[in-house]
């Protein structure tokens, strides 16, 4: 039997795209490994009407209620492969299935990319963070470390501000222009020169910062804009046109949430870039219904 759609990712994105489908009354699978981006976060914030609930929770839910459209089917395997085109589109799973569809909805989301520095990996969802909105407030102000990866950071620290007394650790980025500095200043960053050469666990639950020799500088947690890229090999193998990014590469799409491939839809970070869970689930919402407009409207 041919879907109506197939949804390769059950985050925040998938799913409110899923909803939308399951409501309209069209056949969909979703092909999903269990795991989001969000995942080594204890509890997600700024969600309304959801804050501070651990992100897993919040998706388990929207399963269970998924799960009771009786159109809506889950496969958990990853997607290795998409092969066909418009209203012939087959998704091969890791598990040996094939499975048909009129139209496919990429939701697979980012995997993020730190940097190579001893003890940064570790803390990472912890006490290292990419998101002020999401987790600065529960910080709780005091000394906060911003670590530069692109010339984007001085921006980046200036935002952060107003979540604490920034450090902007410049870790061999060039440094900030005139009117960068000038904006710092004015928000007290300070900047720390050099290469960041390790972080541990300093005393209080502080974080100790190393630039190389002489004391550490001490913060309680450290943001950081990690390099992102799509968790799929589909686009690569489909070719599909991209866009570049402060964060990294995203899908090129048109208003609808389409790509390059007619019939091939994303939502959410990967078709977003820097995004959080609910604008990864307002874009699932919008792409989910412009997608359903496709299959009753061949033109779009």
């Amino acid at each position: 039997m041919t879907e109506d759609a197939i949804i390769i990712g059950g985050g925040f994105a998938g799913l409110s795209a899923a909803m939308q489908l399951a409501r309209a009354r069209r056949r969909i699978t979703i092909v999903d490994t269990g795991e989001p981006r969000n995942r080594f976060a204890a509890h997600s914030h700024g969600f309304l009407a959801q804050d501070g609930r651990p992100g897993g929770e919040i998706l388990a839910d929207a399963r269970r209620q998924l799960a009771a459209y009786e159109t809506v089917t889950f496969r958990d395997a990853p997607a290795e492969r998409l092969e066909g085109e418009r209203d012939a589109f087959c998704v091969v799973t890791g598990d040996g299935g094939r499975i048909a569809a009129r139209r496919v909805l990429l939701a697979t989301g980012f995997e993020d990319r730190l940097p190579a520095i001893p003890g940064l990996a570790e803390r990472w969802g912890k006490t290292v963070l990419h998101c002020p909105y999401c987790h600065g407030y529960e910080v709780g102000g005091g000394p906060v470390g911003v670590l530069a990866r692109t010339a984007e950071a001085a921006r980046f620290a200036a935002v952060v501000a107003d979540w604490g007394n920034v450090t902007l650790f410049t870790n061999q980025v060039p440094e900030p222009d005139e009117e960068a500095l000038a904006v710092l200043a004015a928000r007290n960053v300070k900047l720390r020169p050099g290469r960041v050469t390790a972080i541990s666990d300093g005393p209080d639950g502080m974080l100790a910062i190393e630039t190389g020799p002489g004391i550490p500088t001490l913060v309680k947690a450290l943001f950081v804009m990690p390099e992102a890229r799509v968790r799929s090999a589909i686009p690569a193998d489909r070719g599909l046109k991209l866009k570049e990014t402060p964060v990294g590469s995203i899908l090129d799409t048109d208003d609808t949430g389409q790509t390059s491939l007619p019939g091939l839809y994303a939502a959410g970070d990967i078709a977003l870039g820097a995004a959080n869970i609910s604008l990864a689930s307002a874009n699932g919402v919008k792409t989910g219904v412009f997608l359903h407009h496709s299959l009753i409207w061949p033109a779009h």
